[in-house]
């Protein structure tokens, strides 16, 4: 199945070939066929017709998400679109707010004459609009002082800003990006809490729903705050899953004692890692 999801990627945005200057590991990634040298994919492992895209020491090859590490990405993005989303409409509410502060008389004015030729239509319907809670809620709001509504206008643009570089780190799998996003999703957690006991909605018990899956599946899954290992233990999950790595424990598998395969001290049967470099996985996707 995560080959399949692999190779959906490789399909949309092409495929990653590496050439390692070890040459053990070299052999392993590498093919000759009728019409030319073909080259193992770093994401999929399908081996491609061409040149490959680069070369070097394996410890300086691209860090190709693949398998579980590439779904995190595409749930990490899809975090990340909504993030930014919420941050551009919270941006205009707060620009609504700012601009109802410098215009608060005309919009009540404005309100009112509305007000006044729609009450016979309302009357007509039996609705009360002198006893209406919407319209007590407009109409509370025109009493709020403007230095008030300068005050909420600028939290909702902190709010913004922080839901919007959230949302980028999160794009690019920025470890930073999830620590933000954990702490700022669960300080608000409370807050969706306490409107769902006064008023319930299908959108607010889905929006709460989705932030709680949010937190846990970051905080778990990215190991973070120490949790299944911390930091060092993702990292090297991840980096075993790479095709690299893989193709260096089947080369000391089978016996290959070349540096490529790592084996340490001589011994045919004991692996050590590829120095493989410390970046994100959103590095090369």
């Amino acid at each position: 199945m995560s080959r399949d999801w692999d190779r959906r990627h490789c399909a949309s945005k092409g495929h990653i070939t590496y050439a390692p200057d070890e040459p053990g590991l070299r052999e392993r990634l590498r093919a000759s066929t009728a019409v030319g040298p073909v080259w193992r994919c770093l994401r999929c492992g399908d081996f491609v017709l061409g040149e490959p895209h680069g070369s070097g020491p394996a410890g300086n090859a691209p860090l190709v998400p693949r398998g579980r590490a590439l779904r995190d990405l595409f749930i990490l993005r899809f975090l990340a679109v909504e993030r930014v989303l919420r941050g551009v409409l919270v941006i205009l509410a707060a620009w609504a707010v700012w601009k109802f502060s410098n215009s608060q008389d005309a919009v009540r004015k404005l309100f009112e004459d509305d007000l006044t030729v729609f009450r016979p239509v309302a009357n007509h319907f039996g609705y009360d609009l002198d006893h209406s809670p919407v319209v007590d809620t407009i109409q509370k709001t025109f009493d709020y002082k403007k230095s008030t509504l300068h005050v909420v206008a600028g939290g909702l643009l902190g709010y913004a800003l922080i839901e919007t570089v959230e949302g980028v780190g999160l794009w690019f799998g920025k470890r930073w990006a999830e620590y933000l996003a954990v702490v700022a999703t669960a300080a608000f957690l409370p807050i969706e809490v306490y409107e769902l006991t006064e008023k319930m909605s299908a959108f607010k018990v889905g929006t709460l729903a989705l932030n709680v899956v949010a937190v846990l599946y970051i905080l778990i899954g990215k190991r973070l705050f120490g949790i299944r290992g911390g930091h060092a233990a993702f990292e090297a999950a991840r980096r075993g899953e790479s095709l690299l790595e893989v193709e260096a424990a089947a080369g000391v598998a089978d016996g290959d004692d070349t540096p490529a395969a790592g084996a340490a001290g001589g011994q045919g049967g004991t692996k050590a890692p590829l120095p493989v470099r410390r970046r994100s996985s959103a590095d090369t996707v």
